[in-house]
């Protein structure tokens, strides 16, 4: 069985990393661009999804591949999709959602292969339960909902069951959210581009941290607690996986946790707006890691090296942060301010680290570089929901 995360685009190494970190090797692991594809055995396939979704930090949903295959024509399409064993994957009466993408292939009229799709399912189903091949099948939404989703690259399709439900980025502990928050899938990511090591020499600072996304992830992720053990998927009502699988995946991942107080806090958010930090305390409440982190109303400029260094207790910094974009909540003008004041607060006339500081920031393309005059030691092409980015990374001094 291949189960397939999809990513945001620049995180498929580390949903690789994800996997690894679960116990899959990596010989069976296959990255292409926005979907990491995991073989496993057809024995225990059914918990191996429960545990992917529970585990995978970085990845936006779980599917399973019912078949693949090549169609360049509709009718190829739709005889290929036919001969699939749906009969195995859809409960009898249960509604049946066809969406899909097409990239680089001749088949690219979207709705009609959906409807297409879902004509040959049906026809396999009625041909499978006895039924006339043109029949007409019960579909139940109060059943239950299969949601199938086809994928075609260069000619090469895949058709898939979306056992996630929500994208995995819903972690279930941000029922209050600062404007434009940014996504726990990506934050998580980026704590790693970042290359924090908790526990170490080293306080992670966010003084923009609206919401409290990044430090969240950050702490959840010292812990080791599962990024999806608050939440439900929408394999628990398939009868073949169900509830039971993930009280495996979730009993495993409760002995792997660790939420024991630390002596020294790593973790530190300040936002100028009261209101965030408020919700910022709340969420951080929520998922279980408010003893792990300082939240303080502050406005970011007064959080200079001096300062943290005051406020920490660390000799070191990762300044780790999300401005507001340009267009997203500022205009470009004030989201340019923004960049500079970071750049004179963190960085030398030269572009260098201030002592003790290293400096990693999100922005639109290279907007905060544009800005600041300075360009990063390393930056990361990532996505934010639609809008393209840049993690630019500043380590040296």
């Amino acid at each position: 069985m291949k189960i397939i995360t999809t990513t945001l685009f620049g995180l498929e190494s580390l949903v690789r990393e994800d996997l690894t970190n679960i116990g899959y090797d990596k010989e069976n692991i296959v990255v292409t661009d926005g979907v990491v594809t995991l073989e496993v055995p057809d024995s225990d396939w059914e918990t191996d999804v429960a545990r992917v979704n529970m585990w995978v930090r970085r990845g936006e949903r779980v599917f399973f591949e019912v078949g693949s295959f090549f169609a360049d024509t509709f009718e190829q399409f739709f005889d290929e999709c036919l001969a699939l064993p749906w009969n195995d994957f859809i409960p009898s009466g249960y509604e049946i959602i066809v969406n899909g993408f097409s990239r680089k292939s001749k088949l690219y009229g979207i709705s009609a292969l959906q409807s297409l799709s879902k004509k040959a399912i049906v026809r396999s189903l009625c041909v499978s339960r006895g039924l006339s091949e043109n029949g007409i099948i019960a579909e139940d939404r109060k059943k239950g909902v299969v949601k199938i989703q086809f994928g075609i690259v260069d000619d090469t399709v895949r058709m898939m069951i979306d056992t996630s439900g929500d994208g995995l980025h819903k972690r279930g502990y941000r029922p209050l959210m600062h404007e434009a928050p940014i996504r726990e899938t990506l934050a998580a990511g980026m704590v790693s581009l970042a290359r924090f090591k908790p526990y170490g020499f080293e306080a992670l600072v966010d003084p923009f941290c609206g919401s409290g996304t990044i430090l969240i992830e950050a702490a959840l992720m010292s812990c080791n607690v599962a990024p999806g053990k608050m939440r439900s998927y929408s394999y628990e009502a398939l009868p073949y996986i169900g509830e039971a699988k993930k009280k495996i995946a979730l009993t495993e991942a409760l002995d792997e946790e660790d939420l024991s107080a630390t002596d020294d806090i790593y973790f530190y958010g300040s936002d100028i707006d009261s209101k965030a930090i408020s919700n910022a305390r709340a969420n951080a409440k929520a998922a279980g890691v408010d003893h792990l982190i300082k939240f303080a109303v502050a406005d970011a400029e007064t959080r200079t090296p001096s300062s943290l260094a005051k406020i920490t207790n660390f000799d070191r910094q990762l300044v780790l942060t999300n401005p507001p974009y340009g267009g997203r909540l500022l205009t470009p003008e004030e989201a340019d301010e923004i960049y500079k004041m970071i750049g004179r607060t963190y960085l030398t006339s030269k572009g260098k680290c201030q002592k003790g500081i290293r400096l990693s920031v999100i922005s639109p393309d290279d907007s905060f570089e544009q800005a600041t005059g300075y360009k990063a030691d390393k930056r990361t092409k990532l996505y934010n929901g639609n809008i393209k980015c840049q993690l630019n990374n500043y380590y040296k001094l």
